[in-house]
């Protein structure tokens, strides 16, 4: 029985740059190991195979694998935040050269799916006042990034 779940990564030919990208972006976080192709393998000599890292004590491995691979919203990552300022911080930082979609979602430049998430949104579109609840919902649904002082407006009506 394995002691721990990894997360696997497939991309065409980005792993390495993939790894140095999250890890960039995310503290606590390094880069394990890399394996590379061989004289004779089935891509460049040197070119990164396998990168195992890690992004905040979570192991993942990004492989370069078949072309055509491409990732779908089906999969995502949730970061939470605790405030503002690391919403805007992991927001910034994984779009740059993606895309933006609503409700704290976005694709990375790999097309990669985030959710960065605030803490205390749980708390606001499941509180125990179900209209401040509703409205806070539908302010979510009007955002891209999530603001939580808006939020929170919402909330109180």
């Amino acid at each position: 029985m394995p002691r721990t779940i990894g997360t696997c990564l497939w991309f065409e030919n980005q792993a390495e740059e993939a790894a140095q990208f999250y890890t960039s972006v995310f503290d606590d976080s390094k880069i394990l190991n890399v394996s590379r192709f061989g004289e004779g393998g089935p891509s460049v000599a040197g070119e990164a195979i396998a990168v195992d890292f890690e992004l905040e004590g979570r192991g993942f491995t990004a492989l370069n694998g078949a072309r055509g691979s491409s990732f779908t919203e089906a999969v995502s990552f949730v970061v939470d935040c605790e405030d503002q300022s690391a919403v805007d911080r992991y927001w910034e930082a994984l779009t740059d050269g993606g895309s933006e979609s609503q409700c704290g979602w976005l694709k990375d430049r790999f097309g990669v799916s985030w959710q960065i998430v605030p803490s205390i949104l749980p708390s606001l579109i499941a509180g125990p006042d179900p209209h401040g609840s509703q409205r806070a919902m539908q302010a979510m649904l009007g955002m891209g990034k999530l603001d939580i002082a808006e939020l929170q407006r919402a909330y109180d009506g």
